[in-house]
């Protein structure tokens, strides 16, 4: 099955009208932003070749979730290691902000 294609001319071109498939509207986190600088300053094919190919989207999404996950088990296994605590937080504030700002 053939598509047709549709042209604008623009000065003396006529151009394709290319257009993109609808893609979900997903939140990017902290970490998919950050991962999304880094491939587009050094890895600039991967990221036109992700962009073009309409995965980069969900490529962020899933490094962004991934990284959350990361994140929140090491903060977890600090706070057991450290011994951060409510009851340390309600006992002696100043140790428990000392404690909590290492993570």
């Amino acid at each position: 099955m053939a598509t047709k294609i549709t042209y604008t001319q623009q000065g003396d071109y006529l151009l394709p009208d290319l257009k993109l498939p609808e893609q979900p509207k997903v939140e990017i986190g902290i970490w998919g932003k950050r991962h999304l600088r880094y491939i587009k300053n050094q890895h600039p094919i991967r990221y036109t070749n992700l962009l073009t190919s309409c995965k980069l989207t969900a490529y962020l999404a899933d490094i962004d979730e991934e990284a959350t996950e990361m994140f929140d088990r090491l903060v977890n296994r600090f706070v057991k290691q450290e011994g951060v605590t409510e009851q340390l937080k309600a006992e002696n504030q100043m140790l428990w902000v000392q404690r909590m700002s290492v993570t």
